[in-house]
């Protein structure tokens, strides 16, 4: 199971030191990835009707694919992957030019993890429909790689036109994307269409439902199960090395391949500790 690290969006402030800094320093440590979450806007919860949520406008996210752009450039071996871009409030075309950009910056350490989202004030915001996003994340995976590996196309799908045309520059191959998320139906397009797995649960029954689910699938589509990822994450906070090791075995016992500790929300007040807690975490789970 390989190690990494979640971006500490909030904490880490916004000076490009500290940043450069932190993502240096999980790399010297041995990190393989890092992991880095979306959201375009926050909700005033002074809105009228109130707001109630995970966040609101005043918790910091930072643009995933400028910052990895950013990440790219001051290191050489670390994996940057988002977990997960709220991929239907985006215009697809665009997100093929961005993410094809930052694949080719890193020299191909982008790994795409994408989601539908919750928030309907981002999508109202970015002038997309909530409704459909599940079925409209299907087709825009299909444009994806279409768009990563053809130098012409022709694409007509329910929600995209595409005559004669594509992106330039291109990637030298395909983005892996993986996607987030447990629903049912996310899990079958998953299986089908994705390279991996983000699960936004712990390693408990639901998370061995759904992994016989993505392993059925799978089967069913004549898709390998061999080389197909699942990216789980762990919590600093309230945790201690006994309490960090079982999760982390729990997850190994289902097949977990990659294992992200978030270190914001412990307390953590700079680089350093936060930097000091990964490497406590890592320590602690790595045998």
């Amino acid at each position: 199971m390989k190690l990494g690290v979640v971006f500490p969006h909030n904490e880490i402030g916004t000076d490009p030191g500290a940043i450069k800094a932190f993502v240096q320093g999980a790399e010297a440590q041995g990190a393989d990835h890092l992991l880095i979450y979306d959201h375009v806007l926050g909700a005033d919860p002074n809105r009228p009707g109130g707001w109630r949520g995970p966040y609101d406008k005043d918790v910091a996210f930072h643009e995933p694919f400028t910052t990895m752009s950013f990440m790219a450039a001051v290191t050489s071996s670390i994996t940057l992957a988002t977990a997960v871009l709220i991929l239907p409030q985006r215009q697809t075309a665009l997100v093929a030019k961005q993410a094809a950009e930052v694949a080719l910056l890193s020299q191909g350490r982008l790994r795409l993890g994408i989601g539908t989202g919750w928030n309907q004030v981002e999508y109202q915001a970015l002038n997309e429909d909530f409704a459909n996003r599940g079925r409209r994340q299907a087709e825009q995976v299909d444009l994806l790689r279409r768009l990563w590996l053809e130098d012409s196309l022709d694409y007509h799908g329910e929600w995209h036109r595409i005559d004669a045309a594509s992106i330039n520059p291109r990637p030298s191959q395909s983005i892996p994307i993986w996607f987030g998320g447990g629903a049912p139906a996310l899990l079958k397009r998953c299986a089908r269409l994705g390279d991996g797995w983000v699960p936004l649960m712990g390693p408990n029954d639901a998370a061995r439902s759904a992994l016989e689910t993505l392993r059925t699938e799978r089967e069913a589509a004549g898709l390998a199960w061999d080389g197909f990822g699942v990216q789980a994450q762990a919590q600093l906070e309230g945790g201690n090395p006994e309490r960090w090791s079982k999760h982390a075995n729990r997850w190994r016992e289902l097949g977990c391949t990659h294992m992200a500790v978030a270190t914001h929300n412990a307390g953590r007040a700079d680089v350093d500790a936060h930097l000091e807690g990964m490497e406590q975490y890592f320590n602690a789970v790595a045998t």
